[in-house]
This record gives structure tokens, C-alpha cells and sequence, in this order.
């Protein structure tokens, strides 16, 4: 009999501290209370730059916050990535990342001040080629020629990327292994600056993605082929690899959205649901289909992880097949 009164001081204290944390979880504001952070790896005018634009300010309308972007360029997107895996979370910063931050800069370099498993996938927004254009002074008009061009004088063509592991350095390398030519590499902070060497002569062509290259052609970049084995409805008029001569190429990115590992299920969810929303406005699908990007959204955050798991072995093998190195 003496341990009842012992056993009702803890059901008492288990009580009074369940009521606490219920009185302190009213308390707290709900997310998201203040405005987003949406970090982009890559410098303004680019591809991730573009998307995140496009669909932040729908994101916000549906989040009841703004969508505030934020550019950190450079080291092919992994400052950025570094950054968002250190950040508080919470919810309130927020990655838009493409398979280089994921798969292939940790593949490249063992030494990265993050992993993978420090960034929790939320949703896959968007699929696309990339488009292979060179600048119209060299005077290539087909895959054919430009391969040709290269055999003749190893290295002296330059390609422009968005950096060292970026979706444009691979689609390179993918062509470079394939093909057996040689051509040099020239890294930017982004796609932008990458097509304006291009146009400016400083380098000769780019694996570039839709939204850097097609407003520029055919006025000062010529599109000799889009990046997967048939053409695509996004790139009207221009061939797919098979036509072009190369059969055995298809290589394709996409972007998605990432949080620090840790962030409250709830808040992943609520951020997946805002994007999900966003993504699904006829505005914003047009917007994007402009630039040769098709919206490809993830059924959950957890159909998200499984699709990584499986994309990350095409990335890794082709950085290890195409005996790619930081440079």
C-alpha cells in the first residue's frame, strides 16, 4: 500500500510536465513566422537561379512568408551546399540543388566540409537537358563537326562550365569519354558567366542548361544538340544525340529542394506541400517551359530520399568512369 503515494507524485510530475510542454509548444510561433531563405550555389542568371526565382514568390504566397534568394557561388556549388548543412534546423534556410551538390562534388572530393547525410531532401522540383552550343564564329554547325574540329587539334578548344562537378562539367566529360576527344576545361561561378565567354570568344562552346543558353540562340550561340538520346519538346528544332551521331549519350538534370538533417518532419512537410503548390501554377510551368525546364515533382520527401539513393549511382560512376578531377 505504501507505493501508491509514490506513484501518484509521478503520474502528478508526468502530468504537470506534459502540461508545460504543451503550453510552451502553444507559445511558439508557428512556422513559418518569419521570412525563408532560399540559398542558390550558383551565381544570378543561371539555370538554379532561374528556377528559384521563377517559383519563390508563389512558394511564399503559399508558405504565408517571403521566399527570400540568396546567391553563394563557387567550388561547383559546394559552399553553398556547406553552408545550409551547418544552418540551424529549423526551416528557415533552404537549399536549391542540383546532382553536384549531392552526388558529385562528394564523389569528387572526399574532403568537403559536409556530407550528404547533412542535408535532408524535401522535394524534386524540376527535370531537364542540357543543350550543347558553341559560339557561331567557329564556324562548327553539327556534333559531327565540333568532334571532328577537336580530333584535329587536341585541347585547343575550350569549354565553358558552371563550375568543377556542375551538371555541364559532366555532360562535358560524358562527351569527352564517348567520343575520345580532348578539349579544355574552363570552370565559371555559374552559367551565366559561363555562356558570356562563350559569346564573347573567350571559350568556344558550353553544356549548358536551358535557361543560361536558349535566350541567346540563335542570335550569338548556335544549339548543336540537347543532351538526351531523342530530342526534346522543351528544346524545339534541336536534335537529340542519337540524330546527332551519338547514340550511346543521354545525360539529364534536375533540381530539388534540401534542409539541414534535423529539421522537424512537420516542417519538412510544410515546405514539400508549399513547393509542391508552387510548381503546380500554370504560370510558373509556363515560365519555366520557356527556358526548356519541365516541372518533376516528388510524391513525398521520403519518395525524394529513395530517388537520390538511386541517382547518386549514375553521378558517381560517371565521375569515376570519366576520370574526373577537381582542377
Amino acid at each position: 500500500m505504501n507505493h501508491k503515494p509514490g506513484r501518484f507524485r509521478r503520474l502528478l510530475l508526468a502530468a504537470m510536465a506534459a502540461t508545460s510542454m504543451t503550453a510552451a509548444f502553444a507559445q511558439a510561433p508557428a512556422y513559418p513566422s518569419r521570412p525563408v531563405k532560399l540559398v542558390v550555389g550558383f551565381a544570378p542568371g543561371g539555370a538554379a537561379d532561374y528556377v528559384a526565382r521563377v517559383m519563390s514568390e508563389a512558394m511564399g504566397k503559399s508558405l504565408g512568408q517571403p521566399i527570400v534568394i540568396e546567391n553563394r557561388a563557387g567550388g561547383g556549388s559546394s559552399i553553398a551546399a556547406d553552408a545550409v548543412a551547418k544552418s540551424a534546423p529549423d526551416g528557415y534556410t533552404v537549399l536549391i540543388a542540383s546532382p553536384a551538390s549531392i552526388s558529385v562534388n562528394p564523389a569528387l572530393n572526399p574532403r568537403l566540409g559536409y556530407s550528404p547525410r547533412d542535408l535532408q531532401p524535401v522535394g524534386k522540383l524540376t527535370s531537364s537537358p542540357l543543350v550543347l552550343a558553341v559560339n557561331p564564329a567557329t564556324g562548327i554547325s553539327s556534333v559531327r563537326e565540333l568532334i571532328e574540329r577537336a580530333r584535329k587539334a587536341p585541347g585547343t578548344l575550350n569549354y565553358a562550365t558552371s563550375g568543377n562537378g556542375s551538371a555541364p562539367h559532366l555532360g562535358a566529360a560524358l562527351f569527352l569519354q564517348i567520343t575520345g576527344v580532348q578539349m579544355t576545361h574552363i570552370p565559371y561561378r555559374g552559367g551565366a558567366p559561363a555562356i558570356q565567354s562563350v559569346i564573347a570568344g573567350d571559350t568556344q562552346l558550353t553544356f549548358g542548361t536551358p535557361p543560361s543558353v536558349l535566350p541567346q540562340v540563335p542570335s550569338r550561340l548556335r544549339a548543336l544538340a540537347v543532351s538526351t538520346r531523342e530530342g526534346s519538346s522543351l528544346v524545339p528544332g534541336v536534335p537529340g544525340m542519337a540524330a546527332a551521331g551519338l547514340p550511346d549519350y543521354a545525360i539529364e538534370f534536375w533540381y530539388g529542394l534540401f534542409v539541414p538533417a534535423g529539421t522537424p518532419a512537420p516542417v519538412v512537410r510544410k515546405l514539400f506541400d508549399a513547393a509542391i503548390a508552387a510548381m503546380q501554377q500554370p504560370a510558373v510551368k509556363a515560365a519555366l517551359a520557356r527556358e526548356g525546364t519541365e516541372v518533376s515533382l516528388s510524391a513525398s520527401p521520403e519518395d525524394f530520399g529513395a530517388f537520390l539513393a538511386e541517382d547518386a549511382k549514375f553521378w558517381t560512376k560517371l565521375v569515376k568512369d570519366a576520370g574526373v578531377k577537381l582542377e
